[in-house]
């Protein structure tokens, strides 16, 4: 969408239109009440649910497609796993970037959608196409060379439409409120909110609808539901078009970075200013988008950036590679900053990486029969993580942050990081959980080798999903407000991306540990990684991971103690409130 400069507005005219960078359909000032908010979120939330319902239903059930059709062996598997959620959640990086830089939001997500419908479309004939089938018959031990290649061709796809779907959609939906209003700001936290509860519906219902089809009729079935749910949802997508508001891309988000960092080193031997006003940067009048961004006392080294060498040449006229705003050289402050939080909140990506495949492959081998003979599949155990994450989030919004609001005065209730610090010490819990039921199945298994452990229910795992649940409704949506809040503004599709960078660099850690612990446990007798789960050792590397997440809190509260809030200014380079206590943008 074409974005078409506007003249300063008049107060009284901020209530009828929204003045925040944003445009309608036509390219024009988006009228407030005809546009954005939850008339336009709806629309965007509903391919949300199709997106997690096809991703879930593919993603619990990948490790047991991978060991019971292609027959992988059991760390074979699991790597496979982590390597194409490592890709899939490291994608969106590109995908946000071509969307805040190029392509604009609304258009990234109708190119993703469809290079994910046609991911789905090729798994569907890769299951029912005979050439393409795994096997001739319905049982070998050795399937055909061209279906794992057009299997793993169609989940790569799926990959990269979810590099563009993910970071796109959520910050598209963002968008449809407007910072700036004091109502629409309190919704947009609410909207964050139910964001991931539309999302969390759809993981149940992918891992147990789906997942009952895959186990009961056949993969091709469920592939077909999947394709033709994200087809009727696309087309709900597209109908909702005149109510979003809209952002072009802008260019690249990362050269005003790189210009303000060579001008600070260029310019590092000037003396500092006596004071923060004397610091460069333009007048309201002249600024067409985005918003003004508080000076800060940390990393002054970059403030050099925006130091004026000759006042008598005309500083619009400068180099950008020389002079930098003060609005510039914070948002690459607030990029600088969020590096330690980004590594801090690894350790709980390895803690929720497990869930999707040891948990899961954990289920196979127990006793999964309920009333009537009826046996549950083993993916569908993943359920009871999205039922936590529901209740989780439907606690902390009608409950949690209307008591919290009250007592503290603070529009969140609790800050962003407050938030994700408690989901992190649930995943601690849930690793000690974990760790003393697989101790406990194995000890079942040695008691009767020859019925393994059938004879122990699968609820078992039911404490440790759970909780997982309940943590990801804490930890993963705060993340995911935190970066796409304190991101600039011009980023925030990348600031989804980093949120999902977390999760993607995770999985990759976690294939490299468990190569790295399987390799040393291996000399010292007995490894940890067998080629089942029965001569492997699952309790010790879980018993090692909430160790390493335990010890990381240590470090994530005292990030979270001294951190200082993106600060958006009323007043050109004025001094503002650093923004430590209250997590607010």
């Amino acid at each position: 969408m074409e974005q078409k400069k506007v003249a300063e507005p008049k107060e009284a005219d901020r209530e009828k239109w929204v003045y925040d960078s944003s445009v309608d359909l036509k390219g024009r000032v988006p009228l407030r009440a005809k546009t954005g908010v939850w008339k336009a979120s709806r629309f965007i939330i509903a391919i949300e649910f199709s997106e997690r319902l096809s991703y879930f239903g593919i993603a619990t059930s990948l490790i047991l497609y991978l060991s019971k059709v292609l027959h992988q062996d059991l760390q074979t598997a699991v790597k496979s796993v982590n390597y194409w959620s490592g890709v899939t959640t490291l994608m969106p990086l590109l995908g946000g970037f071509i969307a805040d830089a190029y392509l604009g939001r609304f258009s990234t997500v109708l190119v993703a959608t469809i290079i994910y419908l046609l991911g789905l479309l090729l798994l569907t004939l890769s299951w029912f196409i005979p050439a393409l089938k795994a096997c001739e018959t319905d049982i070998c031990t050795e399937p055909r060379k061209v279906h794992e290649v057009v299997f793993f061709l169609a989940i790569y796809l799926i990959s990269i439409g979810t590099g563009g779907h993910k970071p796109s959609l959520e910050s598209l939906g963002a968008d449809q409120f407007d910072d700036d209003h004091d109502e629409e700001r309190k919704q947009k936290m609410t909207y964050f909110n139910w964001w991931n509860f539309a999302l969390c519906a759809g993981v149940l219902l992918g891992v147990t609808v789906i997942v009952y089809v895959q186990d009961h009729v056949n993969w091709g079935t469920s592939y077909i539901i999947l394709t033709a749910v994200m087809a009727v949802t696309l087309a709900i997508f597209t109908i909702g078009r005149p109510y979003y508001r809209y952002r072009a891309g802008t260019g690249s988000p990362l050269t005003p970075l790189f210009q303000v960092l060579v001008a600070a080193i260029r310019k590092r031997n000037l003396p500092y200013p006596s004071s923060p006003a004397q610091l460069y940067e333009i007048t309201k009048t002249e600024k067409t988008q985005g918003r003004f961004l508080c000076h800060t006392q940390k990393l002054k080294f970059l403030d050099k950036a925006a130091v004026l060498e000759d006042k008598d040449n005309a500083a619009e006229k400068q180099s950008p590679w020389r002079l930098a705003t003060v609005t510039k050289v914070e948002e690459l402050k607030l990029l600088l900053n969020m590096i330690p939080i980004w590594l801090a909140t690894m350790p709980f990506g390895l803690c929720i990486a497990q869930g999707a495949t040891f948990f899961i492959k954990q289920g196979v081998t127990l006793d999964r029969k309920i009333a009537n003979g009826f046996e549950i599949p083993p993916a569908s155990i993943y359920s009871v993580a999205a039922i936590g994450m529901i209740i989780s989030v439907t606690v902390y919004e009608k409950i949690l942050v209307p008591s919290l609001r009250k007592a503290t005065g603070n529009e969140r209730g609790m800050s962003i990081l407050q938030r994700i610090g408690i989901g992190m010490l649930f995943s601690v819990v849930v690793m000690v959980i974990s760790a003393l039921v697989e101790k406990k199945r194995l000890g079942v298994v040695e008691n009767d080798p020859k019925k393994s452990s059938l004879s122990m229910s699968v609820f078992w795992l039911a404490p440790q999903l759970f909780i997982l649940g309940v943590g990801d409704g804490f930890a993963l949506v705060g993340l995911q407000e935190y970066f796409y809040e304190q991101v600039p503004d011009s980023m925030r599709s990348l600031g989804i991306a980093f949120y999902l960078s977390v999760i993607g660099a995770a999985n990759f850690v976690s294939s490299w540990l468990m190569t790295v612990v399987g390799h040393i446990t291996r000399k010292g007798g007995h490894g940890w990684f067998g080629k089942d789960l029965n001569s492997s050792r699952l309790d010790k590397f879980y018993w090692l991971l909430a160790g390493v997440a335990a010890v990381n809190m240590l470090f994530y509260v005292f990030l979270a103690r001294t951190y200082s809030y993106k600060n958006v200014q009323r007043v050109v380079v004025a001094d503002c409130n650093d923004g430590k206590n209250d997590g607010m943008v």
